[in-house]
C-alpha cells in the first residue's frame, strides 16, 4: 500500500480534478465545436477527405428565400420575448401573492403548480392542437405564445416564489402604513428589489420558449409562424439529400447568440436564482 503525503495528495487532488474539469469540458465543447466545423466546411464529410473553410452555407442560409431562415429567427424572437415577458409578469403578481397573503389551500396550490409541470408536453397535445384549431389559431404568434406561457409558468413561479420569500415583509408593511396599495408596493419596492430574480427568470424563461421544439411542430404549417428548432429541422425535406452545412450553419447562426447571452449575463443569472436559496 503506498502513501502519499499530504504535498503529494494535493497534487493528485488537483490531477484529479483538473481531469475531470477537462473531460466534462470536452463532452460539452464537442458538439458546438463540430457544428462550427461542419458549418465551415465545404463537405459534411470532412473528418474523411481533408477539411476548407467556406462561408458558402452561411451565405446561402441568410440569402436563399426558399429557406425562410430569417422568417424564421423573427417568428422565434417575437414568440419568445412574448412569452416570457407574459410569464415573468404573470408569474411575478402570483409569487407575490403567495409569498404575502396567507390563504387556505396555499400548500395545496403550490403542490399542485409543481406535479403540473412535471407532465410531458405529448400528454396534452391532442387537446391543446384541438383547442388552438377552434380558436382558428394555427400557425399564428398568438397560438403558440398562449400554450409557450402555460408551459414555462411553473419554473417561473417557483424562481420567483423563493426570491420574494427572502424580501422582509416589513416593507410591505411600512408602504401600507405610507397608503400604497398591494399593486403600487409590487412596483415600486419589491420589483426593484428583486430585478436579478426577475431578469433571471426572464432569460430562462426566453431560452426556454426559443427552443421549445414540440408545440411549435404541432401548431405551425408554414413559414408565417414557424419557429427556428422547426425550421431547422425541416431543411431536409426542401432538398433531394440532406443538407448538413445548411443545418449546421443554421444551428451556429441560432445557438450562439444564446449562448453569447448566457455567458454575458452569467452572474446575474447565478445571482437571481441563488438568493433566493440562501437565507438572510
Amino acid at each position: 500500500m503506498v502513501l502519499l503525503s499530504s504535498g503529494g495528495e494535493q497534487r493528485l487532488r488537483n490531477v484529479l480534478y483538473g481531469a475531470g474539469f477537462c473531460s466534462a469540458l470536452f463532452f460539452l465543447l464537442a458538439p458546438v465545436i463540430f457544428m462550427l466545423l461542419t458549418a465551415l466546411s465545404r463537405r459534411p464529410d470532412f473528418l474523411g477527405n481533408g477539411y476548407s473553410i467556406t462561408l458558402i452555407h452561411f451565405r446561402e442560409i441568410l440569402t436563399t428565400p426558399s429557406l425562410h431562415f430569417v422568417r424564421y429567427c423573427i417568428n422565434s424572437l417575437a414568440v419568445s420575448l412574448a412569452s416570457a415577458g407574459i410569464t415573468t409578469g404573470i408569474a411575478s403578481c402570483g409569487a407575490y401573492a403567495v409569498t404575502r397573503f396567507p390563504f387556505k389551500g396555499r400548500t395545496a396550490v403550490l403542490l399542485t403548480i409543481l406535479s403540473l409541470s412535471m407532465f410531458p408536453q405529448i400528454c396534452i397535445a391532442g387537446y391543446l392542437f384541438r383547442i388552438i384549431a377552434a380558436a382558428g389559431m394555427i400557425n399564428t404568434w398568438a397560438g403558440l405564445i398562449l400554450p409557450y406561457v402555460a408551459w414555462i409558468m411553473p419554473l417561473a413561479f417557483w424562481i420567483l416564489i423563493s426570491y420574494f420569500a427572502q424580501i422582509p415583509r416589513e416593507l410591505d408593511l411600512a408602504a401600507f402604513v405610507d397608503g400604497c396599495s398591494p399593486l403600487h408596493t409590487l412596483v415600486t419596492i419589491i420589483f426593484p428589489l428583486a430585478a436579478p430574480g426577475l431578469f433571471s427568470t426572464l432569460l430562462l424563461t426566453f431560452i426556454f420558449a426559443f427552443n421549445e421544439f414540440m408545440f411549435a411542430l404541432m401548431l405551425t404549417n408554414d413559414h408565417a409562424a414557424r419557429t427556428v428548432p422547426v425550421g431547422i429541422a425541416l431543411f431536409q425535406g426542401l432538398h433531394g439529400e440532406i443538407p448538413w452545412g445548411v443545418i449546421m450553419a443554421a444551428s451556429v447562426i441560432t445557438t450562439l447568440p444564446v449562448i453569447c447571452m448566457t455567458l454575458l449575463f452569467q452572474r446575474r443569472i447565478i445571482h437571481g436564482l441563488t438568493r433566493g436559496a440562501i437565507k438572510g
